[in-house]
């Protein structure tokens, strides 16, 4: 079973996360913090939530990740990556669309991530 969860940034795969592979543990104890510090409250777009579900939290992650990809940072990227195939074992891809600073971000629960592949052209002149 594909068990890969995948992140798009404008239909280009960006990240994969493997769930077959155990999250060493430094990195679970991160994601445990970053709940920690979602508990106190966390602001998405303009508002301030105090006590943010898993849909509010996840959808946090998912704006934290596209800024984390658009700043070409890896580690928060990563985590967040990290924190959102494990929050939300069911999801398989993440589509983030930027254009022109508008961002759009899609969870896909029914649309298995098959890796894509770079088709090479010869001979043409």
């Amino acid at each position: 079973m594909n068990n890969i969860m995948a992140v798009f940034l404008n239909g280009i795969a960006q990240l994969e996360y493997d769930r077959d592979r155990l999250l060493p543990a430094h990195q679970a104890a991160y994601l445990d913090k970053m709940d920690a510090k979602m508990d106190a409250g966390i602001l998405l777009g303009s508002e301030t939530i105090k006590e943010p579900d898993l849909s509010q939290r996840t959808r946090f992650a998912a704006a934290n990740l596209a800024h984390a990809l658009n700043a070409q940072d890896e580690a928060v990227a990563a985590a967040m990556c990290s924190y959102l195939a494990i929050r939300l074992p069911e999801l398989k891809q993440i589509k983030i669309n930027d254009e022109e600073g508008e961002i759009s971000i899609e969870f896909v629960y029914d649309e298995p991530y098959r890796k894509q592949v770079a088709v090479e052209f010869t001979g043409l002149h």
